[in-house]
């Protein structure tokens, strides 16, 4: 059985979070224009006022059943799009990522500006503090730029939303979308030292929206609120009445560390042979509600 122990309270893996003194340095890993779950959760991430989020990196899709021949540039404008909408002094810089997956061989490395943009930033970080990179998508950037310098593997943290865990026995398993548009990249991320927080699969799967709702509380209120509300029907898969905002899961839980309890799982040697974090849970209607208020609060239609 592999050892599996209880992070019940907020230690200071996850207190970055809730300290309003210090600011800790963001990067945003993101294939946005995927689905529908990206852009609340990028504008979720970016409105956070605690948070200092430096750029937003773009990723593809390229594996997926629906992919565009130009997912990563999608992603790309579609970060650009988002921030347009944010005031003045809280945009940031965008960097275009990998157009597809690690290569199978030689230099597998996906070489762009977003691999090398975020080894830049964590050797800018100071001294103590290390970089947190939200990756939800998956995890080709993060693993080019560990591959690229692996030095920056103790400058940087990571969180992660993908996978599944059997929270007993601790077997993972990897046949969730973010992880399958690439695989390679998962098994190089897990086997690096880097410190690693994820949010599994059927954790995320928690957060939930309903169209009515979402429209209720937004209709009317901004051109930002707007266009996620037509984003939810005018997406390839519109039509539903509920939607997972996975996410946003992820922001939520580092949000809300103190109801966002995590464990640590020592993982199989396919998987680096160490300590894991893992979110054993999240509380939605916490999440859920915090989005509304904040992004209410942010965003005012000009009147």
């Amino acid at each position: 059985m592999r050892r599996i122990l209880p992070l019940l309270l907020p230690l200071l893996l996850v207190s970055v979070f809730v300290s309003a003194a210090e600011k800790h340095r963001i990067i945003i890993d993101a294939d946005t224009a995927n689905e529908v779950d990206d852009l609340y959760a990028v504008i979720r991430a970016l409105i956070e006022p605690e948070w200092n989020v430096i750029a937003v990196h773009a990723t593809h899709w390229q594996t997926s059943q629906w992919a565009t021949e130009t997912s990563m540039e999608d992603s790309h404008r579609l970060n650009q799009l988002l921030i347009g909408y944010l005031k003045p002094e809280d945009r940031v810089p965008t960097r275009r990522g990998a157009i597809a997956r690690m290569y199978d061989w030689g230099d597998r490395t996906q070489h762009s500006a977003a691999a090398y943009g975020l080894i830049k930033d964590a050797h800018a970080t100071p001294e103590g503090e290390k970089l947190i990179v939200i990756a939800m998508g998956n995890l080709t950037n993060v693993a080019s730029s560990l591959m690229i310098d692996p030095s920056i593997a103790d400058k940087i943290a990571v969180y992660w939303l993908g996978s599944s865990v059997d929270y007993e026995t601790g077997q993972i398993t990897t046949l969730d979308f973010n992880a399958m548009m690439d695989i390679q990249a998962v098994h190089h991320v897990f086997a690096s030292p880097v410190e690693l927080h994820v949010l599994p699969k059927q954790v995320s799967i928690l957060m939930e929206f309903d169209y009515w709702e979402t429209e209720k509380q937004f209709n009317d209120h901004h051109p930002l609120t707007d266009f996620l509300l037509d984003r939810w029907y005018q997406h390839v898969d519109g039509g539903r009445y509920t939607r997972h905002i996975w996410d946003l899961a992820l922001v939520g839980a580092m949000l809300h560390p103190d109801s966002s309890p995590q464990v640590t799982i020592h993982t199989a040697p396919e998987y680096g042979d160490r300590e894991v974090f893992f979110y054993r849970t999240i509380d939605a209607d916490l999440v859920r509600a915090d989005f509304f208020e904040k992004t209410r609060a942010y965003f005012q239609r000009p009147r």
